[in-house]
């Protein structure tokens, strides 16, 4: 199976998520993650959809997703060719002893300290999927209270001039 990052731009109405939803729903795939936001044009936004499966299968998910009327734009976010990153939000218990070891962690990672308790700290932390993972990792022998990750949410880098013209299928 492969994984398929697509940064689709919708317009910005009511019930497109839902829309969007009820397509993977209704033909049975799943969704990995999916982040939406706004975009750089107004009444627009952008929604950002992980998903895996056999290449027939992904080549069928841009095609449905690309006869939604909502729908204005769709990008297949390749390897070395876009920029992908993931947010995660961890509250770690810790003790006077444990503090300044999980600092000390998130120091290594490049992670935010965003609050602190005398219980717990909560760390922010940016990164791609395997950033994020070895940093969990690390965090496996302490009692994390409570973890929140936004998804995948990612741009192409440079222009589609800079990148060469894209192959017609992957856009709508």
């Amino acid at each position: 199976m492969k994984k398929m990052v697509l940064s689709v731009l919708v317009e910005d109405t009511a019930g497109v998520l839902n829309r969007v939803a009820g397509l993977f729903s209704r033909r049975g795939y799943s969704i990995d993650s999916l982040t939406v936001g706004s975009s750089e044009k107004k009444g627009f936004s952008r929604m950002t959809i992980v998903v895996k499966g056999e290449d027939d299968v992904l080549e069928q998910i841009i095609k449905q997703i690309s006869k939604l009327v909502d729908v204005k734009e769709i990008n297949v976010l390749m390897d070395g060719m876009s920029v992908c990153r993931d947010l995660v939000l961890v509250k770690v218990a810790v003790t006077a002893e444990q503090r300044q070891q999980i600092i000390s962690i998130a120091d290594i990672f490049r992670a935010k300290i965003v609050d602190v308790s005398a219980a717990s700290l909560m760390i922010e932390l940016t990164g791609n999927q395997a950033k994020i993972a070895a940093f969990l990792n690390l965090l496996e022998g302490f009692e994390i209270k409570e973890l929140v990750r936004t998804g995948i949410t990612g741009l192409s880098r440079g222009t589609l001039d800079e990148l060469g013209e894209m192959d017609a299928d992957w856009e709508a």
